[in-house]
């Protein structure tokens, strides 16, 4: 029986080494293989030196290329702006010199204008400023006057004090006034008044009645209210107050220190030129009932 087992045991120890034999052969396979399986990671410097390798040489000739194009363009922007510079320096040149030229041109006439001024007599210098006078629109001071006529101060007023006795004759129908400060020459009222209907202020157009009313007031009474004025019109002033307003023959002054504020209204400077006075105290005077009225206003 032990023999029967000895035989039967062989067989078996057999295969179990064949077995392990087996194992063995497949592991070394299996570790082959997975060798086999794992690639080898590059290193950073490897890949750009792969890189580097694989640059064609037409890829570096086209660098090479828009390389030198970009050479050429710098140099073609270089040599525009230099032709730029060279045309505006001849340009300011050129004005240059004709600003000099200007200048010489109006220094030489200047000059002769001071010896022609130099040899003018009193006479000479009135009319001068009568011409002056006669293409001026608007009031003009004495300082002005002096500036535009390059005659001095003093001299400019001689001439207006010649002037007002030329034209004070009764055959004469213009007369030299002050009006804000500035001299004008204007015509005289008692000659204007028959013909103004003709040569009036046209694009200003003509005051009504009750216009004129409540720049009255407003000129006695100032500063005053709508209040004020409407309580010696006895009527709504609101459209003759807009008239006046958009004539700027008024303007607003302050508020007057009552409840509610109502705003005060005055006249200006171009009420005083319209009317051709010289100040607030050239009004007529007013007679003592109509001044007593006025007076309530304020």
């Amino acid at each position: 029986m032990q023999e029967e087992a000895g035989s039967l045991n062989q067989p078996m120890d057999e295969t179990a080494s064949d077995n392990k034999e087996n194992q063995e052969s497949s592991g070394e396979v299996k570790a082959v293989t997975k060798k086999t399986k794992e690639p080898k990671i590059p290193t950073v410097a490897q890949v750009v030196e792969q890189e580097a390798a694989t640059l064609t040489e037409e890829e570096k000739s086209l660098k090479e290329n828009e390389a030198v194009r970009d050479l050429e363009k710098k140099t073609e922007e270089q040599k525009e702006t230099a032709v730029e510079q060279k045309v505006v320096a001849e340009q300011n040149s050129v004005t240059e010199q004709a600003e000099k030229e200007e200048k010489e041109a109006l220094a030489q006439e200047d000059s002769e204008l001071d010896e022609k001024r130099a040899s003018l007599t009193l006479d000479k210098e009135t009319t001068l400023l009568e011409t002056v006078l006669f293409l001026e629109s608007e009031p003009q001071t004495e300082e002005t006057l002096s500036k535009i006529t390059k005659l001095s101060e003093d001299v400019i007023r001689e001439c207006i004090e010649r002037l007002k006795d030329k034209y004070s004759s009764p055959d004469s129908g213009i007369e030299i006034s002050k009006i804000i400060g500035g001299w004008l020459m204007v015509p005289k009222k008692e000659y204007f008044d028959l013909v103004k209907e003709r040569y009036g202020k046209r694009n200003e157009g003509r005051l009504s009645r009750a216009a004129i009313e409540t720049l009255s007031i407003i000129a006695y009474s100032q500063p005053c209210s709508r209040a004020d004025i409407e309580s010696i019109r006895h009527v709504n002033v609101d459209n003759m107050m807009r008239i006046l307003l958009d004539r700027n023959f008024i303007k607003e002054v302050g508020k007057k220190d009552v409840p509610g504020k109502p705003v005060l209204y005055g006249t200006t400077k171009e009420f005083l030129e319209f009317f051709h006075l010289n100040s607030l105290a050239d009004l007529p005077q007013l007679e003592e009932k109509d001044s007593e009225v006025f007076d309530l206003a304020r």
